[in-house]
Parts: C-alpha cells; sequence; structure tokens
C-alpha cells in the first residue's frame, strides 16, 4: 500500500477526489480503519470526551495525546496520521515548539491547531523547523466557553467573511490542511474554493475537499449524543468494517454528507 501524504492529500483535491478521515486512539482500530484505506487518522482531543467522559476537550493534555499517537502509528501503514495540539499547549512560541515535537516523535506527520490569523506566526514558525501544520477553523472546540456551546458559526456575513480571511491567512502562513467545523454549507464551498490546500469538513457540507468524523459517532456509540453532521453506519451494516467501507464509499461518491447533515 503507498502510503499517503500531504503530497498526495494535495494531488486528491487537484483531481476532485473526496479525502477521507476518521478519528482513531489505539492501535487496533487504526490497523482496521487502515486496512479499509482511509486517508487520515486523526488523534483528536476528542478523546477527552469520548474516551475519558470529560464534558469538553479542554482537560486534555500533550502526554495524553502522544500516548495515543504512538498506539495509533503503532497500528498504522498506509495513513496519514495527524495529532492535535491541545488547549493552552500552543500559548507561547516555547511550549508550541516543545509540544509539537512531542507529537511528531510520538509518530504524528502533522500537528493541528485551532485558531484564525492570530495563529500565522506560530505556523509560519514551526513549519520553519520541519513541522507541518493543519488548520482548524469554525467550530473550534476548544473555544467552546468563548462561543457559549457548541455552536454554529460564521452564518452572520461579517462572521462568514472573517472565516474567509483566518482560512487564507492560514494558508499563507504556511498550513497545509484546514479542517473546518460546523458552518453553513455555503461558507464550506467557499472557502473550500478559496484555498489551494485542501479542506476536511465535518458538519461543513459536501463541498469541501474531505470528510472526518470521530469513530464514536460514525459507530453510534458516543456517550453524550449523536450530532447532526454524524451518521450511524454501524446500525445500517452491523459490521464495524463494513462501516468503515460505507463510510469511504458515500463520502468518495458525494453521498454523504446528506443534506440532513449539513447546516443552511
Amino acid at each position: 500500500m503507498k502510503k499517503v501524504t500531504i503530497s498526495g492529500l494535495q494531488a486528491l483535491k487537484t483531481a476532485a477526489t473526496k479525502i477521507t478521515a476518521l478519528t482513531a486512539y489505539d492501535a487496533s482500530f487504526a490497523k482496521m480503519f487502515d486496512e479499509q484505506q482511509i486517508d487520515v487518522l486523526l488523534i483528536g482531543d476528542s478523546l477527552g470526551m469520548v474516551l475519558q467522559g470529560q464534558d469538553d476537550t479542554l482537560p486534555v493534555t500533550v502526554d495524553e495525546v502522544a500516548y495515543h499517537t504512538r498506539a495509533v502509528r503503532r497500528g498504522t501503514a498506509r495513513a496519514f496520521v495527524l495529532a492535535d495540539m491541545p488547549f493552552m499547549s500552543y500559548a507561547t512560541p516555547a511550549d508550541t515548539y516543545q509540544n509539537a515535537a512531542t507529537l511528531m516523535a510520538a509518530g504524528a506527520s502533522m500537528v493541528k491547531l485551532e485558531g484564525g490569523a492570530w495563529l500565522s506566526d506560530t505556523i509560519s514558525g514551526l513549519v520553519e523547523r520541519g513541522v507541518p501544520v493543519c488548520g482548524h477553523l469554525g467550530l473550534t472546540p476548544q473555544s467552546v466557553h468563548v462561543f457559549g456551546g457548541f455552536k454554529v458559526q460564521g452564518r452572520e456575513e461579517s462572521k462568514a467573511n472573517k472565516l474567509i480571511e483566518d482560512a487564507l491567512a492560514l494558508e499563507q502562513a504556511g498550513a497545509q490542511l484546514l479542517v473546518l467545523e460546523c458552518v453553513p454549507t455555503a461558507l464550506g464551498k467557499a472557502i473550500t474554493e478559496a484555498l489551494t490546500i485542501p479542506v476536511i469538513g465535518i458538519g461543513a457540507g459536501p463541498c469541501t475537499d474531505g470528510q472526518i468524523l470521530v469513530m464514536h459517532d460514525m459507530f453510534g456509540i458516543s456517550a453524550n449524543y449523536m450530532p447532526k453532521f454524524s451518521k450511524n453506519y454501524l446500525q445500517e451494516t452491523g459490521d464495524m468494517r463494513q462501516a468503515v467501507q460505507k463510510y469511504i464509499e458515500e463520502v468518495k461518491s458525494g453521498a454523504f454528507p446528506a443534506s440532513s447533515h449539513s447546516f443552511e
């Protein structure tokens, strides 16, 4: 199996071939997803909610993400491995570089940071030091208390324009990938078309370059609730491997996300 790389993901965008992604937190699930030809595996700070039972992602530490990254890397032969930098782990340049180095040494091929144009210097500093960066815009869970909850972002014209400006700034700073979460379909389309780097959506409509879901949501086993933007593929198939296969097929064909999984 040919290993997925940044240039490979870029080629998928250029060819208008959808990118498929899931979260993973251990070697066994990573191996299963990898064998089904998933393109990207994210060790998300979502582990705080789906594994630890926290109310949000804020308590997650760098050491915890590194632990799960090592496990996922051991189970992965093909997929591109992306790791979240947790809340306040990139508050200062010194913290940023040390914590990013920890995650890269654990097996990540790229780190993901939440935030807009204010992150430009942070991103350029990481890239200069050989650390590939994925941005994250829209509903950024680490800012849940600023937003006043898990809410769709960018519905007002001014806020939509700001998100487009932020996306362009992240790309200009050197980000090579963007995750776009919980924005209206039209905004997801506009940002995807504005950027030359791949945009992976979650609740951002069907027009992004790819899709990602939290694995627990895709299997319908999340402890809290099923987000509108997700789909229970295990319920439809009755088998985990077939569930992953169907998710990949529907993302590739454009069948997922449907309008019922998107925001207007």
